[in-house]
């Protein structure tokens, strides 16, 4: 079994409030689990109003396959998403 997990640090311009930044990180998750199956939440800088840190994890029984859907995953906030990202990291460990 093959545990394939993407953190993603990224900033939000433009925003007045913690309800806007919770709507964006909303989105995004609800995204990653609709379309990539992702367990997804925001895991750090939740009192933050510019910032936001999302974990998403994927199981599968194939470290090629599981971080090549974290890859499309994170295009999908570059692509879709009005941020600023400020880090990544995808990375797998097999049980």
């Amino acid at each position: 079994m093959v545990v394939s997990m993407i953190q993603v640090v990224f900033e939000i311009p433009d925003v007045d409030s913690i309800k806007e930044k919770r709507r964006i990180v909303r989105s995004v998750k609800d995204k990653w689990q609709r379309r990539f199956h992702l367990s997804a939440a925001e895991v750090d800088l939740q009192d933050s109003i510019a910032f936001a840190q999302i974990g998403g994890a994927l199981v599968s029984n194939s470290r090629v396959f599981g971080e090549s859907v974290l890859r499309k995953a994170f295009a999908m906030i570059e692509d879709e998403t009005p941020v600023r990202i400020q880090d990544v990291s995808i990375y797998s460990e097999e049980f």
